[in-house]
């Protein structure tokens, strides 16, 4: 598996990568990248076709967040600069498995990966959480009513010839106070619920309060899991491997 590493200074340049693990994924070897992107909260295309995208936008540059788009659906994530994003490239094609398959696979091995960190992770979310959608983890604990905070929320973007499943994973206890209070003017800029209690963390689990770790546990659990297979090539993101 080809292990992308290295960090850029503004939202854009960060997203570029996305096409190198495609790339690579196309070419039948499945690529992996854990890294803290700059301070931003990345807007999809659902928000852009709402009457209070402009207003949300200030909301979020108002906040300290440069506000981005980014070219898929669901809600706007932020990412405070130490929250972590994941993504993981597979090739597509006749036995290569389906969408569920792969929201499957990538679930049980990041759930997999936090609980060997010690952190109580579990797959749903609590209710009016940010970015809501059908593939997450929270904390273990609570009720349907009143669940614990979500720390990850998975997407999935899909070619004729590979398929990238991502996601945000809230890693530090520092992160879920300044994610939630500009989520919540952002989404009350887009008139979509949110409730500031529903962001976790995963130290807020259980697990360590080291984004750095548990970014490499995460890089390690793909490698090693079902798309993996022990076996990495380092791409550092400046052009030469390792």
């Amino acid at each position: 598996m080809r292990v992308y590493r290295g960090e850029f200074a503004t939202p854009t340049a960060d997203r570029g990568p996305a096409a190198d693990l495609l790339d690579s994924a196309a070419e039948g070897v499945p690529a992996v990248r854990v890294t803290a992107p700059p301070r931003q909260v990345a807007f999809g295309r659902r928000d852009a076709r709402e009457s209070g995208f402009d207003r949300a936008k200030r909301a979020a540059r108002d906040a300290g967040f440069s506000p981005v788009e980014r070219d898929v659906g669901g809600r706007a994530v932020a990412y405070t600069g130490s929250t972590l994003s994941f993504g993981v490239a597979v090739p597509t094609g006749e036995g290569r498995g389906s969408i569920d398959s792969r929201y499957e696979t990538a679930t049980e091995t990041l759930r997999d990966a936090l609980r060997e960190l010690g952190a109580d992770a579990v797959r749903g979310e609590p209710p009016a959480a940010f970015c809501p959608g059908d593939h997450s983890l929270r904390v273990a604990g609570g009720t349907d009513a009143s669940a614990g905070g979500k720390v990850a929320g998975l997407a999935q973007r899909v070619r004729a010839d590979a398929a990238l499943v991502a996601g945000v994973l809230v890693a530090s206890a520092a992160d879920p106070d300044p994610i939630a209070s500009v989520t919540e003017s952002v989404y009350d800029a887009l008139d979509v619920p949110f409730d500031p209690e529903s962001v976790g963390s995963v130290a807020g689990a259980g697990g360590p309060d080291d984004p750095d770790a548990v970014a490499r546990a995460v890089e390690d659990a793909f490698v090693e899991g079902p798309w993996g297979d022990g076996e990495r090539r380092i791409v550092r993101l400046d052009g030469s491997d390792a």
